[in-house]
């Protein structure tokens, strides 16, 4: 017997169709959620910085099932901003000093509307032409502006830390094709290949190294100086000592502007000692790397020529909203080689004319990030960035000055970028006194707490570390001059030991 599918009435399809938005309603909607954003950009500061719940306060005020039914969008923005707005952390606040920027800016949000908008899926030149060419363009620019000569070529990852893996597998390809022949492959003896980094290297390259299939304890620390850059000498030490065992070194990620203390690893020495062994090197400039388009800045890149792979992020501190991670490297045949794949079912009659992004990372879907990137360069230009970052910079060595001059807070690491690492130390208490992790943790948990402003910490010789990381767009050198004063305020009425 043939199943008959259930008749609908037709006026009930016709109220769930009334329910769903038209483009009438949208222009309206539209143009409220425009007038909130912008509302949004100009009076965030009115908003504590991190929110005052607890965990799942918000979770237990929305519905454990989903609506059988549409719902009306005017009853849906209340919610979000009764619900969602107070329960957010509000990165782009100008009191935000924790970890690093994430910046965005009005050009950057109006282009992330109109590519949500378009709704384009970019993994290639045929599925969108305009996309990738101007990401073609884009990144070169960025190629310009940080002084990188011809080979290097760029394309956009959604973070530093996938760009990790990126290069990491890329310099593996590299490897075993030298040694065993292989392509598009892992060794199969894997286990012989090693990779080096800093103590002070981010944690994403512990995880690229898990992913990559070398595994952790292929994975080597070197130690770092007083100023927490990688020691060369430990590194080619280090080398040596695994050649001898009979193992194969294949990269060495070096950074330029550690997370922990923005620390600035010394790349022609270790370019040096990569180019003799034939070591894949990459660096890590996550944040750091946009400093390099500023001509007083740019040494941090020196030595730079002798690296195969690049990333820094626009995200960070270069007005760009998130995600948008660019990387760059010299040696496109081995990234081919590494991710490249031609099912039947994605080649076109373009392909030997055109570059497909789908083929220079992992994931084979891609948004389109370089729009946001093009509004952002277009609407401030070179001279615009240089001025926002030369601010900030400058923020952060008055902060530095104060810091020395004072009595009672000492700094921890030098300052090269918009990020200070301070403690409060009053004089009576030895420098390794444990009680001093204590009182700068309640400082930290103080000041966050009132939310006028927002902190995260580190260790840095085993000592609780404060950070101060100044970089957010509506940020001014008075805010600055607020949380330095609340620093001392709150320090002065701890009861001391």
């Amino acid at each position: 017997m043939a199943v008959v599918a259930p008749v609908v009435a037709v006026a009930e399809i016709a109220a769930t169709v009334a329910k769903l938005m038209d483009t009438k309603q949208f222009r309206a909607f539209a143009h409220q959620v425009v007038d909130w954003m912008a509302d949004y950009l100009e009076d965030n500061e009115q908003l504590p910085v991190f929110p005052d719940i607890q965990p799942g306060d918000i979770r237990q005020q929305i519905p454990p099932s989903p609506p059988s039914q549409g719902e009306d969008f005017k009853h849906i923005l209340e919610d979000f901003q009764r619900l969602i707005v107070p329960g957010m952390t509000h990165w782009n606040h100008p009191g935000w000093f924790a970890y690093f920027p994430a910046n965005h800016s009005p050009p950057s949000v109006l282009a992330e509307m109109l590519t949500a908008a378009m709704g384009a899926q970019c993994m290639s030149w045929q599925t969108s032409p305009a996309a990738t060419e101007l990401e073609q363009v884009v990144l070169d620019w960025l190629r310009q502006m940080l002084k990188l000569d011809d080979p290097w070529v760029g394309c956009i990852q959604d973070t530093a830390s996938s760009s990790t893996l990126v290069a990491l597998l890329s310099a593996r390809e590299r490897i075993t094709e030298h040694l065993f022949g292989q392509q598009g492959s892992a060794a199969p003896d894997a286990n012989r290949l090693v990779v080096y980094a800093s103590t002070e290297a981010h944690s994403s390259i512990d995880k690229a190294v898990k992913l990559s299939g070398i595994g952790l304890e292929q994975l080597r620390k070197i130690p770092v100086d007083k100023d927490f850059a990688m020691r060369p000498e430990a590194l080619a030490a280090s080398i040596q000592q695994d050649i001898k065992a009979g193992l194969r070194p294949t990269c060495v990620i070096a950074t330029v502007g550690t997370t922990s203390s923005t620390a600035i690893d010394p790349l022609q020495a270790i370019g040096s000692i990569c180019q003799a062994h034939n070591i894949w090197l990459h660096v890590d400039a996550a944040y750091g790397g946009s400093a390099a388009m500023l001509p007083e800045m740019r040494y941090i890149l020196n030595g730079i020529e002798a690296a195969d792979s690049l990333v820094f992020n626009p995200h960070k501190w270069m007005l760009t909203n998130f995600d948008c991670s660019a990387y760059f490297v010299r040696d496109i045949d081995t990234l081919l080689r590494t991710f490249r794949s031609d099912p039947e079912y994605l080649k076109t009659s373009y392909d030997p004319q055109v570059v497909n992004f789908r083929d220079w990372g992992i994931p084979l879907g891609r948004r389109f990030r370089a729009l946001k990137l093009w509004f952002v360069l277009r609407s401030y230009g070179v001279e615009g960035l240089q001025q926002f970052l030369r601010k900030h910079i400058s923020w952060a060595q008055e902060l530095t000055m104060w810091v020395n001059q004072s009595p009672n807070f000492e700094c921890l690491a030098p300052a090269p970028f918009a990020l200070v690492c301070l403690r409060y130390h009053p004089p009576h208490l030895d420098e390794d006194d444990p009680q001093l992790d204590t009182l700068n943790q309640r400082i930290l948990t103080t000041i966050n707490e009132r939310g006028r402003f927002h902190l995260t910490h580190t260790r840095l010789n085993n000592q609780y570390t404060i950070r101060v990381s100044i970089g957010q767009r509506k940020t001014t050198l008075e805010h600055v001059k607020a949380l330095w004063q609340e620093l001392q305020d709150v320090a002065e009425a701890l009861p001391l030991p």
